[in-house]
C-alpha cells in the first residue's frame, strides 16, 4: 500500500528544480527589468542577456534539471567534472611557474 501511496504522490510532485524554496521565491521576486530606450529591442535584448551572465541566472537555468538522473549516471557527470576541474588546476599551476620563471629571468637581467 504504501508504495502505491508513494508513486502516486510522485507523479504529482513537483520536478525538483534544485533550489529550494525561499531563493526560488526570492530570485521570481526580484526579477530582471530592462527598460527599453527609443524602440531599440535589441540594444535591450544584448543589456539583459549581459545582467543575466553576470548575475549567474543563465548558468541556473542552463544547470535546471527537470528529470531524473541515473545514479550511474551522475557517477559519469561527477568524474567528468573532476577531471575537468584537474585539468584546469593543473594548466593554471603550469602557467603559474611558466610567469615565475619569466619574472626572475626579467629581475636577473636587470641586476
Amino acid at each position: 500500500m504504501n508504495s502505491i501511496t508513494r508513486s502516486f504522490s510522485s507523479i504529482f510532485a513537483r520536478p525538483n528544480v534544485g533550489l529550494n524554496h525561499r531563493s526560488f521565491d526570492l530570485q521570481q521576486w526580484r526579477g530582471i527589468r530592462v527598460k527599453i530606450l527609443n524602440n531599440n529591442l535589441d540594444q535591450g535584448l544584448t543589456f539583459m542577456q549581459r545582467i543575466m551572465q553576470s548575475s549567474g541566472i543563465e548558468r541556473m537555468i542552463k544547470n535546471e534539471q527537470l528529470y531524473h538522473i541515473k545514479n550511474s549516471e551522475k557517477r559519469i557527470l561527477a568524474r567528468k567534472n573532476l577531471q575537468r576541474r584537474l585539468k584546469s588546476q593543473d594548466l593554471a599551476r603550469k602557467l603559474k611557474s611558466i610567469l615565475v620563471r619569466k619574472v626572475r629571468k626579467i629581475d636577473m637581467s636587470h641586476d
